[in-house]
């Protein structure tokens, strides 16, 4: 039965989640504030998971919904409760795709096709932003600030600055970025 609610919550995530990996973000940040029926059931998701979820998948190969999907489930319940969240997840996409998939074929140059899918992106912009925001909050923001310079965790965002710095001048492979990052990270005991 839970494996089943575990399908049916990534079900969910998975039929909103437009814009692609991303966007399901927002989302598993409700999930880990309690919104989700699964985590009310169950209780032992948090927000500091789901960030960690978030930097492996960001680091592993794939799209980030569907790492962070699998990562999710396989803490609940395994191999088995992985493989369950991420076809949760999946399933939307690919029944919408199979069922319009011909209309789309005659459709792909009519205006009625360009409005809805005109339509679909600033929904897709809004869940995107909604996801940096969470991002923002979870790596940058210090919940205990009172007075508003003390409401940034000033050390990861300096971290964050200058690995960005280092981005756009030198331009390498994100590994080396994520290595100096985590360097930085031990180096300042964060």
């Amino acid at each position: 039965m839970n494996l089943i609610l575990l399908y049916l919550e990534f079900f969910q995530i998975g039929i909103f989640a437009v814009g692609g990996g991303l966007a399901t973000l927002p989302f598993l940040f409700l999930m880990a504030n309690d919104r989700f029926t699964f985590i009310r059931q169950t209780g032992w998701l948090n927000i500091e998971q789901v960030g960690s979820f978030l930097a492996i998948a960001q680091c592993s190969p794939g799209a980030v919904g569907v790492n962070v999907a699998a990562q999710t489930g396989f803490l609940y319940s395994g191999t088995s409760g992985g493989i369950i969240a991420v076809l949760g997840l999946i399933s939307p996409a690919i029944i919408v795709i199979s069922i319009i998939f011909k209309a789309l074929q005659s459709m792909k140059n009519s205006a009625a096709a360009a409005s809805v899918f005109a339509c679909l992106r600033p929904a897709a912009t809004g869940l995107l932003c909604a996801a940096g925001w969470g991002v923002w909050r979870l790596a940058l923001h210090n919940p205990n600030g009172v007075i508003w310079y003390e409401l940034v965790r000033w050390r990861e965002a300096l971290v964050c600055m200058a690995i960005f710095a280092l981005i756009l001048k030198f331009k390498g492979h994100p590994v080396i970025y994520v290595a100096i990052g985590a360097a930085a990270g031990m180096a300042l005991g964060l």
